[in-house]
This record gives structure tokens, C-alpha cells and sequence, in this order.
């Protein structure tokens, strides 16, 4: 493979790891509350099972994808679900001070502490993890369409190398939201902006999948060639670390808390014995 497309697979490679890493966090905390109340060693099975499910869910949806991938309407439909996610969540968090779904969830495990049976609460942790796949296999497929050709073969109706890159990407988001949950949290909190980032970035990847779409041929509102061009690529990944940085630069740094545990005390959820 040419070095050139190996580090900008790499690079969109790693910029899906971190944008999982983000927002897994609020997932990770979700599905923390939902298993609470399970003794320690169904509490591991049931996450476990979980996300052995969310994996199969993530790697059968990423492989019809790659059959619609290239149906404009198809795509779209993915723009405008960025654009609706990044927004709905941007404006609860920032305008309207209101609380986001993932923080609903939390305050309603609370305030009515759910006692299901083991099965019951694989399948809550089951559809939850279902959920947090639509947002990111959406993102990481806008990502890699316009990402050039490899020598790999097709997977599906999609180019070897980019179903690859969108692959793995969610298999580490499912690692980060169960074994490094804790690292995104603390830094989630320490640094709050980040969250808002990563909604922008959302936000700006639906972007990246608009302009993909207006170029399709069946609409040729733009030039095929410019979503593939050199000059948009680096704006869009100029931009995108632009946002990044000015999320962290403008947070105030809070010392706590620092773990999923230390953010289930601060509601009020405390360890089953």
C-alpha cells in the first residue's frame, strides 16, 4: 500500500478511536447505572454479554451499510441524523440547559431504581448498546467513504481498506466503553468542553457526508471531484482539530471526579453489597 494512503488511513483511524473515547464515556456511565443493582459477578456477565451483542449488532449493520453506502438517499439520510444528534444535544447541553438522553437515563435509574431480573437488564444494556452503535458507525462510515481505494478486496460494497478502518474503529470503542471508560470520564470531567467538541465534531463530520452526498453523481450539485479533494480533506481535518483544541483550551479543569465510580456518588448510587 502507498505510504501516502496509509497515514491518511491511519490518521482518520485515529480520529475515530478518539471520537469513540468520548463518547463512550457517557455510555460507559449509562451502562454502569443500568447493571448497578446485579451482584458483582452478573454485573460483569450481563456488560459482558452486552457488548458481545453490540459487536455482532455493529459488524452485521457496518456490512448492510456498506451495500447502501453509495445510495445518496442513503446518505443523505446519515447527514441529516449527524446534523440532528449534534445539534439536539449541543442545544440541550448549552442553550437550554436541559439534560441529554444519556443524563435522563442516569437520573430516571435513580430517582426509580429499576430491580430487573439478569436477563432483563442484559437486554436494557443490550438495546442501550444498540443505540450508542447508530451515532458512531454513522460517524466512522462518513469518515472513510471518501477515504481512496486499497488493494484490499471488497467487503460487502465496500472498499477492503474502508470497511477495515470503520471496523476497527468501533471494536475499539467497544474496548474503550468497557475496560477504559474511566480515563474518558476523568477527562470528560476535567475538561467538559470536550463533550461539546465532540458534538461539534458530529456535528462537522455530517458536514463531510453532505458534501459527499451533494457530489454523488445522481445529483452532481457539487464536482465529484472536490470531496476528494486534497483541498477539502485538509480543511475538513484542519477544522476538525480546530475543534478539538479550542474544546480543551477553553475548559476549565476540574479535579473530581475521576471515575465512573465517583460519578455514580454523585448521584446518589452506591455499591450493592
Amino acid at each position: 500500500m502507498d505510504l501516502s494512503i496509509f497515514m491518511e488511513y491511519s490518521w482518520v483511524l485515529i480520529v475515530l478511536i478518539v471520537l469513540e473515547g468520548l463518547l463512550a464515556a457517557d455510555n460507559a456511565l449509562v451502562l454502569a447505572i443500568m447493571v448497578k443493582h446485579l451482584p458483582d459477578a452478573e454485573r460483569k456477565k450481563a456488560l459482558f454479554y452486552g457488548l458481545a451483542g453490540a459487536f455482532v449488532f455493529r459488524l452485521l449493520s457496518l456490512f448492510v451499510i456498506s451495500f447502501l453506502v453509495n445510495v445518496w438517499q442513503v446518505q443523505a439520510i446519515g447527514a441529516l441524523y449527524l446534523f440532528f444528534i449534534s445539534l439536539n444535544h449541543i442545544i440541550r447541553k448549552v442553550f437550554i440547559k436541559k439534560a441529554t438522553p444519556a443524563e435522563n437515563v442516569v437520573m430516571d435509574e435513580v430517582r426509580e431504581p429499576k430491580k430487573a431480573s439478569f436477563w432483563m437488564t442484559v437486554l436494557k444494556v443490550e438495546l442501550a448498546d444498540i443505540a450508542f452503535a447508530v451515532d458512531s458507525i454513522l460517524a466512522a462510515v462518513a469518515l472513510a467513504v471518501v477515504l481512496p481505494d486499497t488493494p484490499l478486496p471488497s467487503i460487502g460494497g465496500m472498499d477492503g481498506g474502508q470497511f477495515l478502518v470503520v471496523f476497527l474503529g468501533g471494536f475499539i470503542g467497544l474496548i474503550i466503553m468497557r475496560f477504559a471508560a474511566n480515563l474518558f470520564v476523568g477527562l470528560l470531567h476535567r475538561k467538559p468542553g470536550l463533550e461539546i467538541a465532540a458534538f461539534v465534531i458530529v456535528g462537522w463530520v455530517g458536514v463531510k457526508l453532505a458534501v459527499y452526498t451533494l457530489s454523488h453523481p445522481a445529483l452532481a450539485i457539487i464536482p465529484e471531484s472536490f470531496a476528494k479533494s486534497t483541498g477539502w480533506k485538509l480543511t475538513f481535518y484542519i477544522v476538525l482539530v480546530s475543534i478539538a483544541l479550542i474544546g480543551w483550551f477553553l475548559s476549565k479543569d476540574k479535579a473530581e471526579p475521576e471515575k465512573v465510580q465517583d460519578v455514580l456518588d454523585t448521584h446518589g448510587v452506591k455499591e450493592q453489597a
